[in-house]
């Protein structure tokens, strides 16, 4: 059982990616953007930049659904933004991570940070600029790219965490993680 967040900046291709590579492994697939409240997506629908009281909720909600699947012994794939190392703990530990000071849920080893593996998909500004330009039908205004990056918190040690390039295509993506799995 495995459970992996592939994470990114909005137009870094988390979805794709993530769909792909479930269907690839026959593994379930949540897409965290279906399950932002009603006023989260109208503020990102305006440019209006998320806060962390607007993220913590519906990352506690994406960490109980991983904690369900986990239960149910079914390996799943969520694709999420998960720009920030504390809401990256927050999927692995729900609220405990909110109360934690510190490092203390990292010393925690496999019990905390070992249980969600992160794939962080990596590219330069321009390129996930000019992807957002070809996109249609979703709520995040292009505008907000910009803030994702002032936002992000690339992983680190000791997170469990792969760096992927996104200037691949898809294909390679999904086969350049599935080989890091190393899936028996």
């Amino acid at each position: 059982m495995v459970l992996l967040a592939v994470m990114g900046v909005s137009g870094s291709g988390k979805s794709t990616v993530g769909s792909h590579l479930a269907t690839k492994l026959g593994w379930k697939f949540y897409d965290a953007d279906d399950y932002h409240p009603t006023e989260n997506i109208q503020k990102m629908a305006q440019g209006i930049p998320l806060n962390d009281q607007d993220r913590i909720p519906w990352l506690w909600k994406l960490h109980n659904i991983l904690m369900r699947e986990e239960l149910a012994g079914q390996s799943v794939i969520l694709a999420c933004s998960a720009l920030k190392k504390m809401y990256r703990r927050i999927l692995v530990s729900g609220r405990d991570a909110v109360n934690s000071q510190s490092d203390h849920l990292e010393e925690q080893g496999d019990s905390a940070t070992g249980k969600v593996l992160f794939i962080y998909l990596d590219g330069p500004m321009e390129l996930i600029a000019s992807r957002l330009e070809k996109r249609r039908g979703h709520f995040m205004a292009r505008e907000l790219l910009q803030s994702q990056f002032e936002t992000l918190e690339p992983p680190s040690a000791p997170e469990n965490f792969i760096t992927v390039s996104l200037e691949k295509s898809v294909s390679e993506i999904v086969s350049e993680i599935e080989n890091s799995l190393q899936l028996e």
